[in-house]
Parts: C-alpha cells; sequence; structure tokens
C-alpha cells in the first residue's frame, strides 16, 4: 500500500518540538550521548532552505536518533561548490582526518572507490535491496566483490521549465528554444536561464547537448575522446548552442555567474525568467513556493536536442558512504541511508528514487510530472564511473566560461580543455 508522505513524516515524529530539542545546527541527538559519529552532508535535506524539506528531516533524523540514545551524530556541512568540498573531503579522508560517514556525488563516487577509502556497509542492505537497484546505480555502488560501499539514495535528471503564459509550446529543438526566448525577451523577460558558472552543475546540465548527438567524453579503455573525431564535432555544436544564446541575448549574460539552481526558483517567483534548465526536484520547490495561480503557468519537458529526435538528459544524484574502518560506525552510515534518505527522504523531496520499489511506496509518486521524468529517463546518461571525470568536468567549466564571456575561441579552448584532462590522467 502506497504512503502519503505527510501521513508519514507525522508518524514518525512524536512532536514538531522534539524534533527541534534533538536537532541543532551541527548535531543530532543528545549532547552528552557516549558514541558520536560525524556525517558530512548537503545543505538540500536536513538544512535546507525550505522550511517544509527541513521540518520533514529533522522529524526523520529525530525519530531514527531516538531509537538509538546511546549515539549522537556531529554534522558538518558542505557548500555548494561540489568539485572543491568533494576533493577536501577526499584529501582529509586520506590523511585520516575525513568524517566518519559522507554524502559523495554520484559523479565523484569513481574516483573515491579507486582511493580505496569506502568502507563496506554490506550487513546494512540485504542481496535483495541490491538487486533492486537500477543497473547503473547497482554497478556504481558495488565493487568487483559485490561489497556495498555507498548507497545512491536519489537519481535526478535535467529538463526544461517554461512559463506557459510566455512560451505555450515545449520547444523541441535548439533553434526553437533560441526564438522562443528572444520572443520572451521582447516581452521583458530573460529568455532562458541556465547554469554556466563554475560548478559541477554546469558541465552536468551542459552534457545533455552533447550526449545528445551521441557524443562520448572517454573511450572503452578510458582515454580521453571528446576532442576527435565526431565527438569533436558534437562538443563544439553544444558549445556553440549555448554561445549562440547568450550572444543573441535569448540568454543574459549573467548565467556565467550562476551557480546555484536555487536562482532559478528565484527568477521565476519574481516572474522575471520564461524558461531554465532546471532538475526535475525544483518542479515540487516550485509548486510549495509559488502562489497557486503562478504555478499553474509552469510546465516541464524534456531538454530539446538539436533535432527532435536527438535527446538526452544526464542523470545524477548523490550517494552515501561510510568512511570510518570502525564497522560499527560503517553500520550507523548505512542505517541513515537505508532508514531516513532512501524512500522517505525521496518521497520528502519528490526525488527520484535508485530502487524501483519505492516508486509504488509513496503517493508521492502519482503525479503526471513523474510520467514525463520517467520518459526522459529513457534518455538518460550517467556520467562516466572514471576517476578523470571531475577533471573532465573542471575543463569544461574553464572552457564554458572563458568562451561564453568572449575570452577564448570554441576550438582552442577545447584543444586546451583536452590537453589538460589528459595531462592530469597521465599524472593518476
Amino acid at each position: 500500500m502506497k504512503t502519503c508522505i505527510l501521513a508519514a513524516t507525522v508518524a514518525i515524529a512524536p512532536s514538531l518540538a522534539s524534533a527541534q530539542d534533538l536537532v541543532t545546527r551541527n548535531r543530532v541527538g543528545l549532547p552528552d550521548a557516549p558514541n558520536t559519529l560525524t556525517f558530512r552532508l548537503t545543505s538540500y535535506d536536513l538544512y535546507s532552505s525550505d522550511p517544509a524539506t527541513r521540518e520533514a528531516f529533522e522529524a526523520l533524523f529525530s525519530d531514527f536518533i531516538s531509537d538509538r540514545p546511546d549515539w549522537k551524530i556531529e554534522t558538518q556541512l558542505q557548500t555548494g561548490n561540489i568539485g572543491q568540498e568533494q576533493a577536501r573531503l577526499l584529501q582529509q579522508t586520506q590523511a585520516g582526518r575525513g568524517p566518519d560517514c559522507a554524502m559523495i556525488d554520484s559523479s565523484q563516487l569513481a574516483l573515491f572507490k579507486d582511493t580505496g577509502v569506502l568502507q563496506p556497509m554490506n550487513a546494512v542492505f540485504s542481496e535483495d535491496e541490491v538487486a533492486d537497484l537500477f543497473p547503473y546505480v547497482r554497478e556504481a555502488v558495488t565493487d568487483a566483490n559485490g561489497n556495498v560501499l555507498a548507497w545512491w539514495w536519489f537519481t535526478d535528471l535535467r529538463v526544461l521549465y517554461r512559463d506557459t503564459s510566455v512560451v505555450p509550446e515545449a520547444p523541441q529543438t535548439w533553434d526553437a528554444v533560441q526564438s522562443a526566448a528572444l520572443a520572451a525577451v521582447e516581452d521583458g523577460r530573460e529568455g532562458i536561464l541556465f547554469n554556466a558558472g563554475r560548478w559541477e552543475g554546469t558541465a552536468f546540465d551542459w552534457l545533455a547537448n552533447f550526449w545528445a548527438q551521441g557524443g562520448e567524453l572517454l573511450d572503452e579503455d578510458g582515454a580521453v575522446v571528446f576532442d576527435q573525431g565526431d565527438n569533436r564535432e558534437a562538443f563544439l555544436n553544444a558549445v556553440a548552442y549555448y554561445k549562440d544564446l547568450v550572444e543573441s541575448g535569448a540568454a543574459p549574460q549573467r548565467v556565467t555567474s550562476i551557480t546555484d539552481y536555487d536562482a532559478f526558483n528565484a527568477a521565476a517567483a519574481a516572474g522575471t525568467a520564461a524558461m531554465f534548465v532546471g532538475g526535475n526536484w525544483q518542479y515540487g520547490q516550485l509548486r510549495t513556493t509559488l502562489p497557486e495561480e503562478a504555478f499553474a503557468n509552469w510546465e516541464v519537458s524534456e531538454l530539446p536536442g538539436p533535432t527532435p529526435d536527438q535527446r538526452a538528459t544526464g542523470t545524477g544524484g548523490w550517494t552515501i558512504a561510510a568512511l570510518s574502518d570502525d564497522p560499527e560506525k560503517a553500520a550507523l552510515c548505512g542505517e541513515i541511508a537505508k532508514d531516513i534518505y532512501a524512500g522517505p527522504g525521496n518521497a520528502a523531496q519528490g526525488l527520484l528514487p535508485t530502487s524501483a520499489a519505492i516508486y509504488d511506496r509513496y503517493d508521492t509518486y502519482d503525479g503526471t510530472e513523474y510520467d514525463l521524468f520517467a520518459k526522459a529517463l529513457e534518455n538518460g546518461v550517467a556520467r562516466p564511473g572514471a576517476a578523470i571525470y571531475p577533471e573532465i568536468s573542471n575543463q569544461i567549466q574553464i572552457l564554458l566560461g572563458d568562451v561564453l564571456s568572449g575570452s577564448a575561441e570554441p576550438e582552442a579552448a577545447l584543444d586546451a580543455a583536452a590537453e589538460a584532462v589528459r595531462a592530469a590522467q597521465s599524472r593518476q
């Protein structure tokens, strides 16, 4: 039987007040609990700026720690700079100064696996639970021996959001996006917004345009090929798409400073943007933050490609992994992933589960938008499970910033990016 998330939240929390007593800005549990687990997490759930999300996770964490009175969880908050934060986490862990448990972005998971810092959480997850994961998720979180080294608790995808009062029909191609955006600019709106500042979201969102053309970053042997042959053409086409949007005025120059999806929510709330490239989770955020009549104007559609038949969307998400070699702490980390995030946490935020069974468990996933998300996931592409990916992303971020600001030409920037990635790969 499906479960309504509101009912679930009420059931698990004795009261909001008790949740607040047990959850502080840097601790979950009683301050004098004899055992401590350090947990480095993001600001998207327990410490979310969205009140409903924050309260739901306060209740989940309060219930969790109430069942474990001998433990307290000391929380450490990551910033939104994914690449920088994850590099710092890996360095600290290798030096013996990392947290016991941490959220690791799916784009960085292969790097953490390769360095051998992840500790098995086999005691928490059954064979059936592992088998129920989507294949690409199961492959990512386990090693060759079947050990569960992380739990990828939600996946996501990118879609095109549009205000139908300004853009009535969903654009099916890049050219249609630019035309619709320019028409919106004439009406006094920002035509289309997207991430183009220096962070992982910029590279990941843009890569959908490269993948839609069949582009590949690496070959089967892990060698860099995104600057060669058909991949080079696809890469430059995708760069030209963004470049044309900015140079034509269809996208404002300020996209080069956007490094947070919240910027799109703010633009939607202010009524300034006609379209934006965002994550599926933002649909629920818009529903709770916009007035009902304003939200009714917003719809989602698949990301357009160079032609209507060329589509792709990146599938990302976050994992939770144990970094402590203490078996009790590793198990507790796995229990946090399983009991708080995978299931209740998914439904609280409308995040897409990585386990098929969870979709049937919550009413959250009955909305028509999830039909669209499911359809779009058929064209989903995960970032390559290679340790070099973070450097590829870094170079794409630099390239897009230089090209969109006019300080570099696309071909020269692509050559420089590929050279830098190959140099980094030779040092690994």
